[in-house]
């Protein structure tokens, strides 16, 4: 028989009730118990509905208060000195981890973020050095394990696995030059057989030990320490289902088929050809096999014929006693539920499929192979069978007009009139900005007032005329203080934006929206990606309106702010019935039209934010340069139409671009702005090596963390990036948008922020 299982869950909450407790306790109006018993609601009820959907393997030890790396950390011991003899109790060293903390006399930074993997999701990294010294705080998952056999559902833990944990990691700045976290794995074992122990001695009789870094090329340099581990894991008699996802084995599959696991999990929904060599490679083991078939990473129903297809093969190949369904990844990628839903037609909600529905998918997949002959099964299969022909059938429709014009696309449509150097003099002779010009990402802080406004338009309680003067009234307000505090080149702060992408989607045919399909983006911060459902085109202008009335109350310049066509495909929930690369140039030629209506309407700085470059870069090397090509091509497209006076700026988060420089330098943006000081600036060091001829503004100080950072340390950054940098290219900013921020410690950090710009203009003449 096939069983079914689910291997995470989204840890928000149905009605983002964890999101509200914790930002409750860190406003002091909860206590820690109080968390802990919202936390304990969440669980419960992610455990019953997974089940009572049908599925027969539930999740345990998925949850979290902020990231799950950040509770393996934690959990581990792995604490940064920085954050220890604060007076601090364990859940507020947790945050203080996550978030930075500057409070009741202790002020230490957040630890950095990073995307994991080719997702949204951030995670916080982990530091190690020689002094590490690995325990076990606390055992989050034979806690979680223990909480759902109270409600009488037995789970199967998950567990970050110990390569992982130690290559997602970075060392610290109290580890040796030549430090390497892999060195640590004999350290670090023992405590990964202790949980394991306690799991067993419990009652455990799988857990699901996450190694996802096994479909990366960097995977095959770690065997040896893949057999190392492994081998000693096995001697505490759990079963172990070792667990991939995002991509593909290839050639790591030699060595993993031989691990002295239970079982394997593979991603067949983002790679489906991995199927039959992986079969292969099991036949002469007892290993199980795991077929990620139901997606993690997207809202689109599952086709049953496709999947069943798949999963014939291995059955025939391994026996059905071998064969577990499952989805491809975690669910924390996607929505909690398609019930929450009450505005999408019944046209548009037959096509998604959210976590709970998805969980459903899985066990009605597994019982059609494990040839059930309940009714139900066989009117699923049926109604599966009629709802993928109709989204086909919309599918094959299309809009010529954008499709021909995505065909027309040149060469030359790609290229700015004159090269950079050239663009710089006359941009400086139009704007006008001083030596380290001064200017923030775009967005200012989001008032709880800039919200309620929002929804009571959206509500009607307040006419268009309302609002519209609302949004007027905010602009005003935020360009003067920009004017007081002395900014250079200034933004319009977004007050009428819900998000980033959501805002843009709203005004571009071929979107919808949900109402409450939220996704956690890290912490507390979640988001309503879009959906693209058909061919992408503008009906109208989209940010000339507001940024022409910013740049009409002040004299100085005006940045206008869009986001860019790669991350609003990457931060969307994208069509599947056609590429990528397809739906990026539709996106681009929309926005290349609202670029060229910014400049007509007396605009000359146009910021394209680009974060989510680098994270749609495919996990193979192999499959990198066709990405890189059209997501550079589509920047290029959305920003080369304007004159040479004009000044493109384009953003990127957390980006690691030592492998992909020339791309970045080939986007040929005048100014781009990078997240640098939570990296401790090492992303620098790639724009000293190679060279890069643009301005450029390295985040002075973190946004995502509510500390203010004071004009010592932002001066100190300065330095730091002059030595690395030419001071004539050098932007000050902040790391990201200032959205979350609250406007008291916003306006403090600027302060800090211009202050520090005068001093290094003062002292780098």
């Amino acid at each position: 028989m096939v069983a079914s299982s689910v291997l995470g869950f989204p840890r928000i909450g149905a009605n983002r009730e964890v999101k509200k407790a914790v930002e409750a306790y860190w406003a002091g109006k909860i206590t820690a118990d109080e968390l802990t018993k919202a936390a304990s609601e969440t669980k419960k009820s992610n455990w019953t509905s997974i089940k009572a959907h049908g599925v027969d393997i539930v999740p345990s030890g998925d949850f979290t208060l902020y990231d799950h790396v950040l509770d393996h950390s934690a959990s581990f011991n792995v604490i940064p000195p920085r954050y220890q003899g604060k007076n601090l109790s364990p859940l507020d060293v947790y945050f203080a981890m996550g978030r930075g903390r500057q409070a009741d006399g202790v002020d230490v930074p957040a630890s950095e973020m990073k995307k994991w993997f080719d997702s949204n999701y951030h995670y916080v990294v982990p530091e190690f050095s020689e002094a590490v010294e690995f325990k076990l705080n606390f055992n989050k998952q034979l806690e979680e394990f223990q909480e759902a056999k109270a409600l009488g559902i037995t789970t199967r833990p998950v567990v970050l696995g110990p390569i992982s944990f130690l290559v997602l990691g970075k060392a610290s700045k109290e580890a040796s030059p030549n430090f390497e976290a892999i060195s640590l794995l004999p350290k670090l074992l023992p405590i990964y057989v202790t949980l394991l122990t306690q799991l067993k001695e419990a009652g455990v009789e799988w857990v699901q030990i996450d190694e996802p870094i096994l479909v990366l090329d960097s995977g095959a340099s770690y065997e040896k320490q893949f057999a190392q581990a492994y081998a000693e894991l096995a001697k505490i008699g759990i079963k172990s289902l070792l667990t991939t996802y995002f991509g593909r084995l290839d050639t790591n599959l030699n060595f993993v088929a031989k691990l002295p696991v239970a079982g394997l999990h593979i991603d067949l929904s983002r790679e489906p050809g991995q199927l039959e060599a992986t079969v292969e490679a099991l036949k002469s083991t007892p290993i199980v096999l795991s077929l990620g078939l139901v997606s993690g990473r997207n809202i689109w129903k599952t086709d049953f014929a496709a999947a069943l297809k798949l999963a014939r093969v291995a059955v025939e190949g391994l026996g059905a006693d071998r064969v577990i369904v499952a989805t491809s990844s975690s669910l924390l990628h996607i929505p909690v539920t398609l019930a929450s839903e009450k505005k999408l037609t019944e046209q548009q909600k037959d096509w998604f499929s959210f976590a709970l529905e998805k969980a459903e998918e899985v066990a009605i997949l597994a019982a059609a192979l494990s040839d059930s002959q309940d009714p139900k099964v066989a009117s699923a299969l049926e109604a599966n069978r009629v709802s993928i022909a109709k989204r086909r059938e919309f599918e094959s429709s299309s809009d010529d007009k954008v499709r021909k014009r995505v065909d027309g696309i040149t060469p030359e449509m790609l290229n700015r009139k004159s090269a950079f150097v050239k663009r710089r003099e006359a941009q400086k002779a139009h704007l006008d900005l001083p030596k380290f010009p001064t200017t923030t990402i775009g967005s200012f802080p989001q008032t709880s007032e800039i919200r309620q406004a929002r929804a009571k338009f959206g509500k009607k309680e307040i006419t268009q005329e309302q609002y519209e003067e609302f949004i007027k009234k905010e602009i005003r307000s935020v360009v003067e203080f920009q004017e007081k505090v002395g900014l250079d080149l200034l933004v319009h702060g977004e007050p009428e934006r819900n998000d980033m992408v959501q805002y843009f989607g709203e005004q571009l045919h071929g979107f919808v929206f949900t109402q409450n399909a939220w996704v956690q983006s890290y912490g507390s911060r979640y988001v309503r990606p879009p959906i693209i459902v058909s061919d992408v085109s503008r009906t109208g202008p989209m940010t000339v309106r507001w940024s022409s009335y910013a740049q009409s109350v002040t004299k100085k310049p005006m940045k206008g702010m869009l986001t860019g066509p790669v991350t609003i495909l990457n931060w969307s929930f994208p069509r599947v019935d056609v590429s990528r690369e397809v739906q990026s140039k539709q996106l681009a030629l929309a926005l290349r039209d609202e670029v060229i209506d910014l400049e007509k309407a007396g605009i000359y700085a146009i910021q394209v934010d680009e974060p989510a470059i680098r994270e749609g870069l495919p996990l193979r090397r192999v499959d990198w340069d066709n990405y890189l090509t059209w997501a550079v091509d589509s920047f290029r497209l959305a920003t080369a139409g304007v004159e040479d006076s004009t000044q493109t700026h384009s953003h990127f988060c957390y980006s690691d671009f030592n492998d992909i420089f020339p791309s970045i330098q080939r986007l040929d943006a005048d100014v781009i702005s990078i997240e640098a000081s939570k990296s401790d600036m090492k992303l620098l060091s790639a724009f000293k090596q190679y060279g890069y001829s643009n301005e450029i503004g390295p985040g002075v100080y973190d946004i995502h963390s509510p500390r203010v950072p004071g004009e010592q340390e932002i001066k100190d950054r300065i330095a730091a990036m002059l030595k690395l940098l030419p001071d004539h290219l050098l932007f000050v900013n902040p790391d990201c948008g200032l959205k979350t921020r609250g406007w008291k410690e916003t306006e403090a950090s600027l302060e800090n922020l211009v202050a520090a710009a005068r001093w290094a203009r003062q002292t780098y003449v």
